[in-house]
């Protein structure tokens, strides 16, 4: 969480994780990401089955107000059920479309995660990966280093992307594991130096204590017809960075997920 975010709506809150919906980014006629993570939800008067194990949920709910329905004009529910248990937070998102025509949306879920030095910091799962680079008008790219490291500003999103990624943190001796389904990119930024110091509500050196790494539906918006229901899931673990031996492997934190 930035020091200097401001919790006054509907300016968004620069940090923690901020859903992004109807659309990601700029890409499309909406305010940058969308309207969802700037309005007030409800706790959901109808939710799913509390969780059966050790973990604690809370469901949240999201319309659209009449003045979303000037700008975006669909009728639809979106669900967060935020669960929290030892060492693992997770998101659940679902939209339902209860307009009587079909739209289609992105999302995505911007985890701003805190780190000891960002220069210490190195993310595995996406090497080799093709990528959108939003710093050269979204080219696409391949990413050809053996995991992504940090000694300028990043903004890419990656795409079709595994279900298991790491943001290792050398000097903590930690790593944090992001599993996901039903969200086939991943989105990494980090603002460094002249990006910081542009963001009014971001401190100058934060940038040097934080990444986001998030689960993204991006490059193929999802459609839904009326009536239907799209449900993404992350779930962020942390744990001790020897819980990977040695170099560890895209492929095998798949099979983690």
């Amino acid at each position: 969480m930035s020091s200097k975010a401001v919790f006054k709506p509907p300016k968004p809150v620069r940090g923690g994780i901020a859903i992004c919906f109807p659309q990601f980014g700029n890409l499309g006629s909406l305010e940058t990401h969308g309207f969802a993570r700037s309005r007030m939800w409800v706790i959901d008067p109808d939710p799913q089955p509390p969780p059966t194990n050790e973990m604690t949920a809370v469901d949240l709910l999201l319309k659209p107000t009449n003045e979303d329905m000037k700008i975006w004009p669909h009728n639809f529910e979106l669900r967060l059920r935020v669960t929290l248990g030892a060492g693992k937070l997770q998101l659940t998102s679902r939209v339902r479309n209860t307009d009587n025509k079909p739209f289609t949306f992105t999302l995505a879920l911007h985890t701003h995660l805190s780190v000891s030095d960002i220069s210490d910091v190195r993310v595995e799962g996406l090497e080799t990966l093709d990528y959108f680079d939003n710093l050269q008008d979204r080219q696409r790219f391949t990413d050809q280093g053996d995991s992504i490291t940090f000694d300028c500003e990043v903004d890419r999103i990656y795409l079709s992307t595994p279900q298991s990624l790491a943001v290792i943190d050398h000097e903590k001796k930690t790593t944090f594991v992001l599993r996901k389904t039903g969200f086939p990119d991943a989105a990494v930024w980090n603002p460094w130096i002249k990006k910081s110091k542009a963001l009014v509500d971001f401190g100058d050196d934060e940038y040097l204590r934080m990444v986001c790494i998030e689960a993204a539906a991006v490059e193929k918006p999802i459609a839904l017809k009326p009536g239907e229901e799209w449900t993404g899931r992350q779930e962020l673990e942390v744990v001790s960075s020897n819980y990977f031996s040695g170099q560890m492997d895209p492929v095998n934190l798949k099979g983690k997920s």
